[in-house]
């Protein structure tokens, strides 16, 4: 007797177990998957290659949108008012991790939003100075990121323009005054002017509007040679800056190889593409169980010149051997 009411009650404690043990199997099937909130300054298209380039850096790490991870996106179309609101609107949703590529703007609205939720930011200005983390081997906090130093090359960049017109004396810089980090490229580009006994002419350009009326007056103020800040604004504009840079006989340098690529003149900059395959990297670590505040800020390793002999023909320009001789690519 005692062995079948052990035999009996050992049969209802399994039964028991196993009702237990498969709804939450059920549950753990049902789970739902992590969202990525994806919080960007300026428009969707001209961007379209670089958002691709975040998706295979997920994908190495084992994720991929609409299989095992989802993406809110939120464009703020230029205007840099409306990042506090969509970066509440992301946090409201209760997303795993933000993403705030090339763009300190939306990085600090993220960071004001939220101290829990996992913060990625790409910005070519210095973090530590704009106050988004501690130091960049130790983050700290909820942010982490890569950075381009995008902002700190418009000493190189004007010297690559001297080096190709050494003859001109008054460039000018496409800044828009929206941007938290511009004061940085106008400070680095005036300090090289004088090494060289160059003039600065600041261009502001906070709408693509403005960008059509500074072109305009450029013969005006007698600008030689242009150079174009890191900027969301410019890079989802690229196509009309290209294009009135042709038009108006303007030399210009640029900070992405997408604008040489496209028929600017030239550009030097850190790969953007790469930076933002490891944005990606960085958002699966992170959706695996990775600590912001232990993953350091990581640098680019190199920095890229590209040239376009197209272009500089249509501007009766030749680029000495020289300087052809340290691009990394000639587009003919």
């Amino acid at each position: 007797m005692r062995a079948q009411i052990r035999r009996r009650d050992f049969l209802t404690l399994l039964g028991g177990a196993t009702a237990v043990a498969w709804p939450m199997a059920a549950r753990a099937q049902q789970r739902p998957m992590p969202v990525i909130g994806y919080l960007y300054t300026g428009t969707a298209e001209p961007t379209a290659h670089l958002l691709a380039a975040f998706r295979k850096g997920l994908s190495e790490t084992g994720y991929v949108e609409g299989r095992n991870v989802a993406i809110e996106y939120r464009w703020a179309e230029n205007q840099n008012d409306r990042l506090p609101e969509l970066a509440a609107d992301l946090v409201y949703r209760r997303v795993a991790v933000i993403i705030t590529p090339i763009s300190v703007g939306a990085a600090l609205a993220a960071q004001s939003a939220t101290t829990t939720i996992p913060i990625v930011f790409g910005t070519g200005a210095d973090p530590v100075r704009v106050g988004l983390v501690a130091t960049l081997n130790r983050p700290g906090g909820n942010v982490t990121g890569i950075v381009s130093y995008n902002n700190e090359l418009a000493a190189k960049q004007l010297g690559l323009l001297h080096e190709l017109m050494p003859g001109a004396a008054r460039f000018a810089l496409l800044a828009n005054p929206n941007n938290p980090s511009v004061e940085e490229s106008i400070t680095n580009l005036r300090a090289a002017a004088l090494t060289i006994g160059a003039q600065i002419e600041i261009l502001s350009v906070g709408t693509n509007r403005d960008i059509d009326t500074v072109f305009a007056t450029l013969v005006q103020k007698q600008v030689d040679a242009l150079l174009a800040s890191p900027d969301p604004l410019l890079t989802s504009s690229r196509a009309q800056v290209i294009t009135l840079a042709a038009r108006h006989r303007v030399p210009t340098i640029h900070y992405m190889r997408e604008f040489a690529e496209a028929g600017g003149l030239m550009s030097y900059g850190s790969n953007l593409a790469d930076l933002f395959r490891q944005m990606g990297i960085y958002t699966g670590r992170i959706l695996k169980g990775e600590k912001p505040a232990e993953l350091p800020v990581m640098r680019p390793t190199k920095f890229e010149f590209v040239v376009n002999l197209k272009a500089a023909k249509a501007l009766d320009l030749t680029f000495p051997p020289g300087l052809l001789a340290i691009a990394d690519e000639v587009i003919e």
